[in-house]
């Protein structure tokens, strides 16, 4: 499994508003081939936004990753970050993540 880690400046809206507003995106994204989930994040104190998601493979993550920037970047979103880890589900296992 591969941990795929992006953040971007954010000055839109948060909370319930976020909610309102990228439902539709939620649930296109919840269909992305290889995506095991996502978990949305937002910081309305740095401004920031974005998400961790957890993949079955490299390929996926790439494929998703190329699409999303390009998708973030049409929003005009520009600093985006992303950052990709393999995850040690032995040790994950043990601390009790969500994985299993």
């Amino acid at each position: 499994m591969l941990l795929l880690q992006i953040d971007f400046p954010y000055n839109g809206v948060v909370g319930k508003e976020m909610v309102e507003a990228f439902a539709d995106l939620a649930s296109s994204i919840s269909k992305e081939k290889g995506l095991i989930f996502k978990i949305w994040t937002e910081n309305e104190d740095t401004k920031e936004a974005g998400g961790i998601y957890l993949f079955e493979d490299l390929l996926s993550l790439e494929r998703y990753l190329k699409m999303h920037t390009a998708r973030l970047q049409s929003f005009g979103i520009r600093d985006i970050r992303s950052k990709v880890f393999e995850v040690n589900e032995a040790l994950s296992k043990i601390t009790k993540a969500p994985i299993f």
